[in-house]
């Protein structure tokens, strides 16, 4: 209706414009001949001369039409002369003035009308779709701009369900109970249940929660709003709030439905003190969520369902229950769910025989779901730009060590003295740690350089370890240890004085490892159990910014000899594997120059042909 009334005046407006600009250009004066123009002083010189037969003046007598004897005409612009008439009646030229053009009837009409027309017709249409916006639907923004820009789906068509989303078991069974409750509410009211006012989904990025949320709508068949944090806020203040009550006013014509916030910590951020000069919008948008959320009168049928990834910066009153009754946590999926992810991700994949995802399953600990997603269409690119048929186990592979450390650069010349240096170098983290007892297992070493690297050691962490988050003081020593292999290997084969820069971020790591040791996992022999160093939230960003001291000098200085204790130990347990097993070393370095990469089976199997001493590095 908005769409037609829009065309009709449309239209109007450009017949109007049509008639308006024809008017003008017909009604111009027609001259049949051209004209030629004279200087004032020729025109007076040719009247006395008498040759000028009649004088047309114009009615401000500004101009004149000449008509000499001969009949031929011509214009000039006349002076401010007060003699002009009695030298022409002196010299008996006929004098006559133009009459006045009158306008055209018509154009006069639509001159007078037209500003009015157009006028009356834009209020009309500002009228008109002002009352469409009134609605919810689209319309002028400037009428509309406290609606809310939640996009509804009466059937929700997210072609999304349970069956879709793997590896989030916990939270599908969470959010299963949701569902059934829309399906279903009167099994849960008879026993006094009552349905949960919202649903906060917390975990990293790329672990499923938006997902969930489309598997929600999907399962439901319910109506379904969804909106992002951001597009509550304006610079406006007043605009999100107005927007927060229209989305719930919509929200409550049509329930039973789901709200879906996506990234809620753009606008559920803790409420600040008046400092700084905080945004009022967003709080005020805050607080108008914070009523209409504990204002649903039982069980109104809305569920809000939210997700972020920032739950520590969110406000506690939009945290407690009664608001957000339930947190589900949508973490990192373990290996059963990678597994269960990668299948999913792999049914519109032409993958080979020879590609295991068990395998890949386990060589990707910590990957979210994203990731996974990312790793196989990675692998699908680099087979397209192969011009194979289908995704192999090299594609993959390569893919995982893309996703990880970037991508190959086999276009770059190394010198055989580099190469023969890099080769140590990894060699001596891959020894080292396949020396170390309780250590992850070596996965693959490559003196191929990748983004930032001029080589890279792959380890396949416990997936007991990463599960649980716990490490223990053996293994951070073993790793400390690992990560100095690759500077020890190039002071034993080259000298001390030929040690290269190679290693800087492997001693950044082993510092950073051996002082959290120290000051937050109370891993001191001196200091004892204790954490040092307490972090100050920032007021406004919701994170660490700084972290006061809350120790003396004396315990900084017993952190630092602890700290430079704990590298010299674990430098001298690295020192203590490749001296001993320098034939190893050797070996594997000629291996890895020869091959360029070398896998957990070569590793192993050089490994088990070795006598390698391991006893004495407890």
């Amino acid at each position: 209706m908005n769409k037609r009334w829009r065309n009709v005046g449309l239209y109007v407006l450009a017949v109007i414009t049509v008639i308006f600009i024809g008017t003008s250009v017909f009604d111009k004066p027609k001259t049949e001949n051209a004209t030629k123009t004279l200087r004032y002083s020729d025109f007076i010189e040719a009247v006395q001369d008498k040759e000028v037969s009649r004088v047309l003046l114009s009615p401000d007598s500004g101009t004149a039409q000449v008509v000499e004897n001969d009949g031929s005409r011509s214009e000039v612009n006349l002076a401010p002369d007060k003699d002009l008439l009695k030298i022409l009646t002196e010299n008996d030229v006929d004098i006559a003035v133009t009459p006045t053009k009158l306008a055209n009837p018509w154009q006069q009409a639509i001159s007078s009308l037209i500003f009015p027309v157009l006028l009356i017709g834009g209020l009309f249409f500002l009228f008109r779709r002002s009352q469409n916006g009134s609605g919810g639907g689209g319309g002028n923004p400037a009428m509309s701009f406290g609606k809310s820009k939640a996009r509804l789906q009466m059937e929700p068509s997210t072609q999304v369900t349970f069956s879709d989303v793997a590896g989030v078991e916990g939270a599908k069974l969470e959010l299963t109970e949701v569902v059934d409750f829309l399906k279903s509410p009167d099994r849960f009211t008879a026993v006094g249940a009552k349905i949960p006012k919202g649903v906060l989904l917390v975990g990293p990025p790329g672990t499923g929660k938006t997902l969930l949320a489309k598997a929600v709508a999907g399962e439901a068949g319910v109506p379904f709003f969804s909106i992002s944090g951001s597009e509550f806020v304006e610079m406006f203040v007043g605009v999100g709030a107005s927007r927060v009550r229209d989305l719930f006013e919509q929200a409550k014509k049509n329930a039973p439905c789901i709200v879906f916030i996506d990234e809620i910590d753009a606008v559920g951020r803790q409420r600040g003190a008046g400092m700084g000069g905080g945004n009022d919008e967003r709080e005020q948008t805050l607080n108008q969520l914070l009523t209409e959320m504990d204002g649903f009168e039982g069980n109104s049928g809305i569920i809000i369902v939210a997700a972020t990834n920032r739950p520590d910066v969110l406000d506690s009153a939009l945290m407690r229950p009664g608001r957000f009754d339930r947190q589900v946590t949508v973490d990192r999926p373990d290996y059963a769910g990678r597994l269960q992810i990668l299948n999913v991700h792999a049914k519109d994949k032409t993958l080979s025989k020879d590609v295991d995802l068990d395998k890949v399953a386990r060589r990707t600990p910590g990957f979210t779901g994203a990731d996974l997603a990312n790793l196989l269409n990675e692998a699908a690119i680099l087979a397209a730009r192969k011009d194979l048929d289908t995704v192999s186990n090299d594609e993959v592979g390569d893919a995982i060590e893309r996703v990880m450390a970037g991508p190959e650069k086999k276009d770059r010349v190394i010198s055989d003295r580099k190469k023969e240096l890099v080769a140590y170098h990894e060699a001596g983290h891959a020894l080292v740690g396949a020396c170390m007892p309780d250590y992850d297992a070596v996965a693959k070493v490559s003196i191929i350089p990748r983004g930032q690297a001029g080589g890279l050691t792959f380890f396949t962490p416990s997936e007991e370890r990463m599960e649980s988050g716990l490490y223990s003081r053996s293994y951070l020593q073993n790793q400390m240890a690992v990560a100095l292999g690759g500077r020890v290997a190039e002071e034993i084969v080259y000298g001390e004085e030929e040690v290269t820069t190679g290693a800087s971020n492997d001693l950044q790591q082993v510092a950073n490892v051996a002082r959290q040791m120290i000051t937050k996992f109370g891993m001191s022999d001196k200091i004892g159990p204790v954490a040092l160093g307490q972090s100050q939230g920032g007021m406004f960003l919701g994170r660490d910014m700084s972290a006061t001291r809350d120790f003396s000098e004396d315990t900084a200085a017993t952190i630092d000899v602890e700290v430079s204790e704990l590298v010299d130990t674990a430098y001298k347990r690295a020192t203590k594997v490749l001296s001993d097993n320098r034939s190893v070393l050797d070996e594997m370095a000629s291996m890895l120059i020869e091959r360029e990469t070398i896998d957990t089976e070569d590793i192993q199997d050089l490994l088990n042909r070795s006598e390698v001493k391991v006893a004495n590095y407890i």
